[in-house]
């Protein structure tokens, strides 16, 4: 799947709080790992991420060979407010 960063980044800052504990928790991997995912740099406490990211318009944009952390970081932003 390709997105730009930008784009990544923004679905990032829209997430309720809680949210990159809660998708670390349901798959299994530190907060970090998921903070990686969306451009994050921590690698001494998370994983690096298989993410591919070519130069271009929007800060790149970014292959993502793996989208359990996106499909879930949608899920969360589709979920009715509880405000």
């Amino acid at each position: 799947m390709n997105i730009t960063f930008e784009e990544l980044r923004k679905i990032k800052d829209s997430l309720p709080d809680g949210s990159i504990h809660r998708i670390a928790e349901e798959l299994g991997v530190t907060d970090e790992t998921v903070r990686n995912y969306f451009g994050g740099k921590n690698y001494r406490k998370g994983e690096p991420v298989d993410f591919h990211i070519e130069p271009g318009p929007g800060g790149g944009i970014v292959h993502l060979e793996d989208t359990h952390i996106y499909e879930m970081a949608q899920s969360i932003l589709a979920e009715p407010s509880q405000s």
